[in-house]
């Protein structure tokens, strides 16, 4: 039985499809399943065991640990513009520290996601080396919060049989019908161009960056779920990890490749970067990646280029779910 946390996501919905790919049925799904309905339809056509709420699973893990054999911790709030620290607190924080204790009692191998905000301006680089995770700055609450349970987790003398740390960087993809401001710039781009013909992008307010062109790591989620089930198997080198696809592109990339992949003709304009994010913004992010690749993940990244054209053709086209 193999457990995944805020498995209605977008994310964790792709990880259990891919599951369910690879012949895993017996997935138990966790979410706060009463209050977003919006994301459901991400799991249907799925194969699921069991569907937890959220604040039942601590409860339903103590009569049921025999039969886990992996957690995937991917539960989050994942809103960057969220200012209640106390409900992330609760969210990232406490409950992912009940996560792992319960993951160390029952001996449970554990991935959970951390995220490529926990770089803030990227002062430091984007070195996933665990001595430079105390001298991070995140740039917003969100980053903070999983932050903050980064360097909890690394002053743990007691750990789960196996654990890994993912810090996600852009993730695109499937599944993310549901995210509202927080979708990829990708499902932005394909809903503006389909209304308007066009796509206005940010300016840049840094005069180290010419408009559109600052970069993002941007990775797809197929990409991502294959280092989670790569993961699963691989049980040893327990430690945090960056996820990306190693190579920082601009935004005009992104746009460019998405009107190329809907045969659409380029018309793109610019416009300010919004007042509240303005002083947050990361104008360069990449993951370095050489310690993924260094435990035997050996798998090729999927190109910006084909992922933005895999997913327009075979899922925003059609309104198809991974």
């Amino acid at each position: 039985m193999i457990v995944v946390t805020g498995a209605a996501g977008f994310i964790a919905s792709c990880l259990v499809g891919k599951l369910n790919q690879e012949g895993f049925k017996n997935v138990v799904v966790v979410d706060d399943f009463k209050n977003y309905p919006d994301k459901l339809k991400n799991l249907e056509q799925k194969s699921i065991t069991e569907k937890v709420e959220r604040e039942a699973f601590f409860n339903w893990l103590d009569a049921n640990f025999k039969q886990v054999e992996f957690i995937f911790h991917l539960g989050a709030r994942t809103d960057t513009t969220e200012f209640d620290t106390e409900l992330l607190n609760h969210l990232n924080l406490e409950y992912s520290k009940q996560v792992w204790q319960k993951c160390v009692a029952y001996q449970i191998p554990l991935v959970y996601a951390s995220s490529a905000a926990t770089y803030g301006g990227g002062e430091h680089g984007y070195n996933d080396d665990h001595d430079v995770i105390e001298q991070l700055e995140p740039l917003n609450p969100y980053g903070i919060s999983k932050n903050e349970f980064d360097k909890w987790v690394l002053k743990q003398t007691e750990q789960p049989l196996f654990w890994a740390g993912l810090k996600f960087f852009n993730v695109y993809g499937p599944n993310e019908y549901h995210k509202g401001r927080m979708a990829s710039v990708i499902m932005h781009a394909y809903n503006q161009i389909g209304k308007t013909g066009g796509m206005k992008l940010f300016r840049s307010h840094n005069p180290d960056f010419k408009d559109g062109e600052q970069m993002r790591d941007f990775v797809y989620v197929k990409d991502v779920v294959d280092v989670c089930y790569f993961l699963m198997h691989h049980r040893k080198d327990s430690a945090i990890y960056n996820l990306g696809s190693g190579k920082a592109r601009t935004f005009l990339d992104l746009v460019r490749a998405t009107f190329k992949a809907m045969g659409v003709e380029e018309n793109i304009s610019f416009i300010d970067t919004p007042e509240d994010i303005r002083d947050k913004y990361q104008y360069f992010t990449e993951a370095r990646m050489t310690k993924l690749k260094e435990i035997g993940f050996s798998q090729e990244f999927t190109s910006l280029e084909d992922g933005v054209s895999d997913y327009v053709k075979h899922y925003l086209n059609s309104g198809e779910y991974y």
